[in-house]
């Protein structure tokens, strides 16, 4: 099965959506299953797992409507409040929907690069472990730092990094990025998404050569048995359509076994989920 590990649904509000500025305009607008369907169809991709764009428990609600209304849906990220006194309780809720396989919360916007290693942020994650829930890693390169000291915190626990960390590939600054991913790739029990690449290319002048350096390291450093698929869509859409996108990825992979590519393109989601 192909399965795009990360995308994205919403019903846009220009207030909750304020981080859809106006040079995002093509993706000023609803993008639901069904505008989704189609398009997975035609990319020959079987099903998607949905990632939380807004940092809410009504966005996780949302997603879980959709969920069960739509079954290409195989599996959801969430969003809870992992400094919440009640999060044990919220888990507990969560954890009947077996739907919902993993939270997220958006690190890149938070102005402490040392977030994600704050002590009241990982006692949440400790409990994520007692729920059988992953946990995405969404970041900048200047956060990797904190993430490689966040990794070896929970060596027992499923965590895979979103988008590459969202490494420069627009100027082609390689060399800290590299160095970080690599030390952190070290830890078996942490995956990567080959992700969200396009947008922080040129949007408007990107070539597949631009991403092949920064893939080559993800490859490298993680291998076949860590590397996940993800369009990002309807994100992508500011920068190329979904088959743009899903070609990168198995333009970039051609050259390895058939069983190596299924994985990378649907296996190692299933695997790291629990589809």
């Amino acid at each position: 099965m192909i399965i795009d590990a990360h995308q994205h649904f919403w019903q846009y509000h220009p207030v909750k959506d304020a981080w859809i500025t106006d040079d995002m305009k093509v993706i000023q607008q609803d993008f639901l299953p069904q505008h989704l369907q189609p398009v997975l169809a035609q990319n020959n991709v079987d099903g998607c797992v949905a990632v939380q764009a807004d940092q809410s428990e009504v966005e996780t609600d949302f997603l879980l409507g959709l969920a069960a209304r739509h079954d290409f849906i195989k599996g959801i990220v969430g969003w809870i409040d992992l400094r919440d006194a009640d999060l044990e309780y919220r888990l507990a809720h969560y954890s009947q929907f077996p739907v919902l396989k993993g939270f997220r919360h958006i690190v890149q916007g938070e102005p402490d690069p040392a977030f994600i290693i704050r002590e009241d942020f990982c006692r949440g994650i400790h409990l994520l472990s007692k729920y059988n829930f992953t946990y995405d890693i969404l970041v900048y390169p200047v956060q990797l730092p904190a993430v490689a000291t966040f990794v070896q915190r929970f060596p027992d626990h499923r965590l895979v990094i979103d988008h590459l960390a969202k490494p420069y590939i627009k100027t082609g600054n390689i060399d800290n990025w590299a160095k970080q991913m690599r030390a952190i790739a070290q830890h078996p029990h942490v995956y990567c998404k080959l992700s969200g690449m396009v947008t922080e290319a040129d949007w408007n002048n990107w070539e597949p050569a631009h991403f092949a350096p920064f893939l080559d390291v993800c490859l490298e450093a993680f291998g076949p048995d860590r590397l996940l698929f993800g369009s990002d869509w309807p994100v992508c859409q500011v920068a190329g359509s979904y088959t743009q996108v899903k070609g990168i990825v198995t333009d970039y992979i051609s050259h390895l076994s058939a069983a190596e590519q299924a994985k990378i393109m649907g296996g190692n989601a299933i695997a790291f989920y629990g589809l």
